[in-house]
């Protein structure tokens, strides 16, 4: 059965609706102080933390669609505020030290959020929760002990527990659990809420923002729009998984293709049966990983890679998934929730999320030229854009401080290959790691070797 939406940008737009109008676009040469492109997450609360320290900084965002188009609000709403890349790669560059001072700060973004949620008057749905990640057989139970072992050694023990089946049972009914890994110190938000807050807070502190203004070319202190120059000493490029559509970018970072869908609102004798009263962000041990929901009106969001890629770099077409991904979304949901199958599906849409060629992201600036960068969260936005906002900004303005020495900063990597080599790689990885679920599933066999293998070929870790 084919879901009522598909696309229309995301399910969190059609709970708020689409902007009636776009900001105007830019009509004539302009100058900045600090120039950003793309009004997501990242570039919205660069803005935002510029001008909290310099009220008088003329702050200008350009954004080729509309403010939040891009993942900011289509992801899937979990604010998790972890580090959720290769500590060891960091560390080697760096200290191990120097990686367990970003862990605690990373742990900041979720609260500082809320603040700022609250200060400014942006409701988005935000509940303060933990992630449960779920094992429902063997192969899954061992990753999620590795997983547990792992944050414990990597400075988050304070937030890390395991729960036995019967702990799980009590928080919610799944299928064939065998035990979970809970965070703690995380929230549920309604993401196009909080992108379109943000960047309502930004225009009344005077960040200017223009929209269905594509940024035709960039360079040292210019940007080219198609009917504006705009210069700048300071630009930043904030586009995120949208980067490899700029010219000169299309192998700097990977954009991996995300999908979700969402039911319809689900009775109260059907939440009875699941439970989830907790508002937990639920996502399993699989190789190939979903993550889930209980939105504000009691409807499950889930979600998953689908197809992972598109040749040469591609976009999708507003947000539009293949049937193939909404087909294998939907069997996510009815196997981790039985109680909802008999229950349409409402809406399935899709986003593109940046992988850099090590899956680890950066913050930079370039003092020579002025032009900086944030991005490659690999997934984990919706916090770690708040810290690379507030890192951002303090390179913009040339302040000294501890987070502006995080080991992300001014991190480069390789670029990807040429195609047909990245498309075949990233879709023989996921191919992989299907084949790893599907046997560990069957057989009840230990961690596979096709997942090892599927995530050594990309750089995955």
């Amino acid at each position: 059965m084919q879901p009522n939406h598909i696309g229309d940008v995301s399910f969190w737009y059609a709970d708020i609706g689409l902007p009636q109008t776009r900001r105007p676009a830019l009509a004539a040469d302009t100058t900045a102080d600090v120039a950003i492109i793309g009004a997501g997450f990242t570039g919205l609360w660069t803005a935002y933390y510029l001008k909290k320290a310099n009220p008088g900084l003329n702050v200008l965002v350009i954004e080729k669609e509309f403010a939040g188009f891009g993942a900011s609000g289509r992801n899937g709403g979990w604010c998790m505020g972890t580090f959720a890349w290769n500590h060891e790669a960091y560390a080697k560059a760096t200290s191990r030290a120097a990686v367990l001072e970003m862990v605690k700060e990373l742990e900041t973004t979720v609260p500082e959020i809320i603040r700022v949620c609250a200060q400014e008057g942006i409701d988005a749905d935000i509940i303060p929760s933990e992630e449960l990640m779920i094992a429902t057989n063997p192969a899954q139970l061992a990753r999620m002990h590795e997983s547990i072992a792992h944050h414990k050694l990597w400075g988050n023990a304070h937030r890390v527990r395991e729960l036995t089946p019967a702990e799980v049972k009590q928080r919610i009914s799944a299928p064939n659990v065998l035990g979970a890994m809970v965070v703690s110190g995380m929230a549920r938000i309604q993401p196009a809420k909080l992108v379109r807050g943000l960047a309502e807070a930004c225009e009344r502190m005077g960040v200017r923002i223009a929209e269905g203004c594509e940024v035709l070319s960039y360079d040292k202190g210019e940007i080219r729009t198609p009917k504006a120059v705009v210069k700048a000493p300071i630009i930043l490029r904030c586009t995120e998984g949208f980067t490899a559509t700029l010219p000169g970018h299309k192998r700097e970072w990977l954009p991996l293709n995300s999908a979700q869908i969402a039911t319809v609102p689900l009775p109260p004798e059907v939440w009875e049966k699941i439970g989830w009263h907790g508002h937990e962000l639920i996502g399993d041990m699989n190789n190939a990983y979903c993550y889930c929901q209980r939105t504000r009106e009691g409807r499950i969001t889930v979600g998953a890679r689908g197809v992972p890629y598109r040749y040469a770099s591609q976009m999708d077409k507003n947000g539009e998934p293949d049937a193939e991904t909404i087909r294998r979304l939907t069997e996510i949901l009815h196997t981790h929730f039985p109680e909802a199958a008999n229950y349409p599906i409402d809406h399935a849409w899709c986003g593109v999320i940046a992988v850099p060629r090590d899956w680890c992201a950066t913050v930079g600036l370039d003092r020579a030229t002025g032009l900086g960068w944030a991005g490659g969260y690999v997934g984990t936005g919706v916090s770690t854009a708040n810290l690379a906002g507030r890192t951002l900004a303090d390179l913009a303005l040339g302040r000294d401080t501890a987070i502006a020495r995080f080991p992300w900063v001014n991190r480069r990597v390789r670029q990807w290959e040429p195609e047909p080599f990245r498309w075949f790689g990233v879709h023989l990885m996921y191919k992989l790691l299907r084949i790893a679920d599907k046997r560990e599933s069957k057989l009840g066999i230990p961690p596979s070797k096709f997942a090892a293998f599927g995530n050594w070929l990309t750089g995955r870790h």
